[in-house]
């Protein structure tokens, strides 16, 4: 008895586990995709990012949230 006890609180701790991983990881990765992206366009339009910002890109603009810049060049 003491055994299956045993066995059942391993599987709960297991199952909160996975949990808090699946949590972290839905947090964390469209913060990184998005920054990602910021950059990626940043880079496709010519500049290089320096500081959190986007230079050389005929702009010197924050790069949280440039990935805005890219929508037009998109559907062009």
């Amino acid at each position: 008895m003491k055994e299956s006890a045993g066995e059942a609180n391993m599987t709960v701790i297991t199952i909160v586990l996975i949990g808090l991983v699946a949590a972290a990881g839905a947090i964390l990765i469209p913060s990184l995709l998005h920054g990602m992206e910021d950059r990626s366009c940043c880079q496709q339009m010519g500049g290089h990012v320096e500081n959190q910002r986007c230079v050389g890109a005929g702009t010197d603009a924050d790069i949280n949230g440039y990935r805005t810049n890219c929508d037009g060049m998109a559907n062009a």
